[in-house]
């Protein structure tokens, strides 16, 4: 999903957890906390579960996968990114979610934002092709889905208005926007920003055969130490009818992915929703009905997305937890969370997949736990015990193409042996 980059979100957030020096999570029937254990036989079955989806994401935000800088020629960039997907077929994978509106702003001729500056350097200014437009046929030419992932609120990295293009509609209107632990974000709580939101993404849904719409962790941004995210006009305007502001905010998310899956189903019928969530719902000693965790940060109370809710009453088609810990990790254990995932999941109509922490094997300052190759193999391994688990997403494309110490390569030696339709 997700950030500064959904690395940056994944460590920014993670660093929040209750009692851990900074990270996500894993869970299990599997080694005692803190401890991995041996690595678990790939067996036939495992291999079989994973014959589901196989994803990988894109991000393009600060360019962290693509482009590798801004200002490359449009045949440049074209390459790069040919390039991710053809790693991508290597590797067995059969999806990528290419992040397209990564700050208020398009990949692809938009009548509503500006280009993004992540392609030029200069935001509004054409790259001379289309990136998504591109992406969706050599996609697909490969026999690859391609989800396309928007940031419903973000508007920049930055908090000056006055360093957006001046055609930007967070400068034509202003009353919109909310600066927050330097950036600035569109208000949620205000219906015309979200009816804005719905129409610009709806536009790269009509225009193209995208095979899914995707979000990922960004709602309301996470929590700053010592500062309030000002929306007091707009709950005073639109909240008379909430208990709280709370449940208020909860509403206005909830209404965003209804309104949301809606409209896709009304422009682009058979394409696909589906969001990949920080992955503490929340916490059992909040609600019994949470995760064996101590997260510093729970969805439902500090994003207020109530991802349990999309789940069980199958607003969203899919749903990929951003389970970025290791198994035994204690304070957000990989193997608990697997396993309350798949609880939240089972019965419904809401595909489970698991959201993977491929860029921290091998890199600097992880645990012994992420130093070890085996680590995600072990996941996957994990995961085909439960059934309402049908596949796995990898953060991200760079960290695909490096594999500094065959992590990816052991995931697919492992589980990967043949190719796999995606899920449906």
């Amino acid at each position: 999903m997700g950030r500064m980059s959904r690395r940056t979100f994944a460590l920014g957030a993670l660093s929040t957890l209750a009692t851990a020096p900074a990270v996500p999570l894993r869970d299990a029937a599997v080694p005692a906390p803190g401890r991995a254990g041996p690595a678990p036989q790939p067996t036939d079955r495992a291999a079989r579960a994973s014959a589901g989806m196989r994803g990988v994401w894109i991000a393009t935000v600060v360019n962290r996968d693509w482009p590798s800088r801004t200002g490359l020629t449009a045949s440049a960039q074209r390459k790069e990114l040919l390039a991710h997907l053809d790693r991508a077929v290597r590797d067995r994978l059969n999806t990528v979610i290419l992040q397209v509106r990564p700050t208020a702003d398009a990949l692809w001729p938009s009548p509503y934002e500006p280009w993004s500056e992540y392609l030029t350097g200069t935001q509004g200014r054409h790259p001379g092709w289309d990136p998504l437009g591109t992406a969706v046929r050599e996609a697909h030419a490969r026999g690859l889905e391609l989800h396309a992932w928007f940031n419903p609120y973000r508007i920049a990295q930055h908090t000056d208005p006055g360093r957006l293009t001046a055609s930007h509609p967070a400068r034509r209107h202003p009353d919109w926007v909310v600066p927050y632990d330097g950036r600035l974000y569109y208000n949620p709580g205000l219906p015309e920003v979200r009816a804005f939101v719905r129409q610009a993404i709806l536009d790269a849904v009509a225009r193209y055969p995208v095979d899914a719409v995707h979000f990922d962790d960004y709602f309301y941004p996470y929590p700053a130490d010592g500062e309030t995210f000002d929306d007091d006009d707009a709950y005073d305007r639109h909240g008379g009818a909430f208990s709280s502001r709370a449940a208020w905010r909860r509403n206005n998310i909830d209404t965003l992915v209804r309104e949301m899956a809606a409209g896709i189903k009304r422009v682009r019928p058979g394409t696909r929703f589906g969001v990949s969530p920080f992955g503490v719902w929340r916490n059992a000693s909040t609600d019994p009905r949470g995760s064996d965790t101590q997260a510093g940060v729970e969805t439902y109370d500090d994003l207020y997305a109530d991802t349990r809710a999309w789940v069980r009453n199958h607003w969203i088609d899919y749903i990929v937890p951003q389970l970025y810990w290791h198994i035994g990790y204690s304070a957000a254990d990989y193997a608990r969370l697997l396993a309350w995932w798949a609880e939240v999941a089972k019965g419904t109509r809401t595909d489970l997949y698991i959201g993977e922490a491929l860029y921290r094997a091998g890199a600097a300052g992880e645990s012994s736990a992420w130093r070890d190759p085996v680590e995600l193999s072990r996941h996957l391994t994990l995961a085909a015990r439960y059934p309402q688990v049908r596949g796995h997403v990898f953060f991200a494309a760079a960290d695909l193409a490096a594999d500094p110490i065959g992590a990816m390569a052991r995931v697919v030696a492992d589980h990967y042996r043949g190719p796999a339709e995606p899920p449906r």
